[in-house]
């Protein structure tokens, strides 16, 4: 998309957010709404601070993600109003405003204070943001019912922030192309991230989460957080789970490579990844997002069969029994936006048999979700199955065989639409 059409898309989402906050604050009873941008904290006992990335609300409106103490005024009937922390500093840089068009349907301030601005005439003042910035601050602050309504305001994404999604998608595709062609090189997993950074032009600091990348058995850990520095003499397997922050937004993909000669691995991968596009198939207004989870237990039965991992039981045994909850445990995926897990995915909690699903409700068109199914081989959790009354049925020579390959993650960010879905990571990829 030329940068014209999406500078113009961002004036049309923030007259919709104008139009979407207005409302909720006529309902609620205010007539002003305080947005702090945050900061980061100072490390207990140091004098360094943690890295910042900016509050939801503030980001979905602005996407500025750099810039801690600033405030967003919103009015009903006026320009919100925006301002931003400027000090004279000679020991840290000033971020600089990009001149863009979205702007000028600001007020825009620059201050050398951290203080909010001037809030005269708001006689039922709202303010959301870090309890630790506000304590000084008039008005009600982080009231539970109106937090939940602006959540809501985040889950049926505008047409610019569905541009800024695709675009996140393509940067960071870019990388992970690079992390497998680094792999398949003989490159460690520290040589795997900077290879996926060089390809993204990313600093660590900036990207939405801290990638996972898992060599062989790491691939197991979901939330893989080291980076061997040296690669293993044989690299059996890569996971790579990783996105990039575009104007704010957030892509979150992962993307598993089968090493070298590791044909019964690889014949795996193909099958997951055969699943995953048939789920991802499955967006579609609608349909109730745990139907895709419920679905995908049953594709990782029938996967384990057809590969002989597990015998004598059917799919819906395999279900029942927490077989399959054992190789693929946890859930389907969750919301995406200006956070990675981003807001208002439980508005129930999730039932017994998926209790780590981030996401249950209906689809509608607007959402932007993600889906990614997994099969692991993690020794706690196959222990027990294998030392269990099942444990016959479990073909414990190929599992200690494909057990140093730690496990299989495919992950794709598909938009809902009117009629279906849009994947933006498959479009990224061809």
């Amino acid at each position: 998309m030329p940068e014209t059409d999406l500078l113009s898309l961002q004036i049309d989402h923030v007259g919709i957010l104008q139009s979407r906050y207005e409302q909720i604050l006529d309902d609620h009873g205010y007539d002003g709404l305080l947005i702090s941008s945050g900061s980061a904290p100072i490390r207990y006992g140091d004098d360094q601070s943690w890295q910042f990335q900016g509050y939801g609300p503030f980001l979905h409106w602005t996407g500025l993600t750099g810039f801690e103490h600033a405030w967003l005024l919103i009015r009903k009937g006026q320009k919100p109003l925006l301002s931003l922390y400027q000090p004279v500093d000679f020991w840290h840089a000033s971020l600089e405003l990009e001149q863009e068009p979205w702007l000028a349907e600001f007020e825009v301030r620059f201050s050398e204070s951290r203080l909010a601005p001037e809030l005269a005439g708001l006689s039922q003042l709202a303010v959301i943001g870090d309890p630790c910035l506000l304590a000084d601050l008039p008005g009600r602050k982080n009231s539970g019912a109106l937090c939940d309504a602006l959540d809501e305001t985040r889950v049926h994404k505008t047409a610019y922030e569905i541009a800024c999604l695709a675009q996140a998608n393509r940067l960071a595709m870019a990388g992970h192309h690079a992390a497998r062609d680094a792999f398949l090189a003989g490159a460690s997993e520290f040589e795997v991230n900077l290879a996926y950074q060089r390809a993204t032009l990313q600093r660590e600091a900036d990207a939405p989460y801290h990638s996972i990348i898992g060599v062989n058995e790491h691939a197991g850990t979901l939330h893989y957080q080291y980076y061997d520095t040296v690669a293993p003499a044989r690299s059996r397997s890569l996971l790579i789970d990783a996105g990039v922050r575009f104007r704010g937004y957030c892509s979150d993909i992962t993307r598993t490579t089968a090493g070298v000669g590791e044909g019964r691995f690889g014949a795996l991968v193909q099958g997951l990844e055969q699943l995953q596009l048939r789920l991802c198939d499955m967006v579609a207004p609608g349909v109730d997002y745990l139907d895709i989870h419920r679905k995908t237990h049953l594709g990782i039965a029938a996967l384990l069969s057809a590969a002989g991992l597990v015998s004598g039981l059917s799919d819906d045994e395999m279900v029942s029994e927490g077989v399959t909850q054992a190789f693929f445990p946890h859930g389907i995926g969750h919301f995406l936006g200006v956070q990675v897990h981003d807001v208002a995915g439980k508005r129930v909690q999730p039932p017994a048999d998926a209790p780590f699903l981030r996401l249950v409700r209906t689809l509608e068109p607007g959402m932007v979700v993600t889906i990614e199914p997994g099969l692991y081989f993690i020794p706690s959790l196959l222990e027990p199955l294998l030392s269990g009354s099942l444990g016959s049925h479990i073909n414990r020579s190929l599992v200690g065989e494909l057990r140093g390959c730690g496990g299989i993650r495919i992950e794709d960010n598909v938009v809902v639409t009117d009629s279906g879905r849009r994947n933006l990571t498959r479009e990224a990829e061809a």
